[in-house]
């Protein structure tokens, strides 16, 4: 039992000494869209729906194409 539990000790310390993972493209994005909500929502004149189309091109880049239209 004391075994494990520094098996489990070892796996905790090496998780919290892991390098962090750096969100700011993530976060950026999500601004973004917030941004693309607010842009919509302005120019429609009151409250949207959205439409997602997702790609993923042979360069391997991620490609989104938000489609609003009024709310119905």
């Amino acid at each position: 039992m004391a075994g494990r539990e520094r098996d489990l000790t070892a796996i905790a310390q090496a998780v919290a000494d892991s390098p962090k993972r750096d969100n700011s493209v993530y976060h950026k994005a999500m601004s973004e869209a917030r941004q693309a909500f607010e842009a919509a929502e302005a120019a429609i004149g009151g409250p949207v729906e959205v439409m997602t189309k997702t790609k993923l091109k042979r360069n391997g880049r991620y490609v989104v194409k938000w489609i609003f239209r009024p709310a119905e």
